[in-house]
């Protein structure tokens, strides 16, 4: 019979878990985890992760994908939403918005859509200030 100590220890062992898709693997639906999670296949689908997300060179995601972190060297038709450093690798390719605090691209990187840094991404956006001034008629 396990210990409450032993199952403390297996439920904090998944909870810091990594996760893999691999090259090859097909995935249909959302993912989300608590984790790390890192694509080398294809997900046809969102990804979430509370922590870091790597897309792999030879991933393909077609969907958003959200978490603290985020490295990308494969493919992503989708939005991107990184509460602190988003890597774009020089193989990298984006097609989607992208909402970060920090952004770093490596030379060769292509990334096709808007994007908005900065602190105040964590904020509601209609609290945010983007410079536009009233004009009283």
């Amino acid at each position: 019979m396990a210990s409450n100590n032993e199952d403390k220890k297996s439920t904090t062992a998944m909870v810091n878990s990594n996760n893999l898709v691999a090259a090859g693997t097909v995935i249909v639906g959302n993912i989300g985890t608590p984790g790390n999670i890192r694509v080398e296949g294809t997900v046809e689908g969102s990804l979430e992760s509370q922590k870091k997300i790597i897309i792999g060179e030879s991933a393909k995601v077609n969907g958003d994908v959200s978490a603290n972190e985020v490295e990308v060297a494969g493919n992503v038709n989708g939005e991107i939403r990184c509460k602190d450093t988003l890597f774009l690798k020089k193989s990298a390719l984006i097609i989607g918005d992208i909402f970060t605090k920090k952004l770093i691209i490596e030379n060769g990187a292509e990334f096709n859509g808007k994007c908005q840094m900065g602190n105040q991404l964590n904020e509601d956006p209609k609290n945010i200030d983007h410079g536009k001034k009233k004009i009283s008629s």
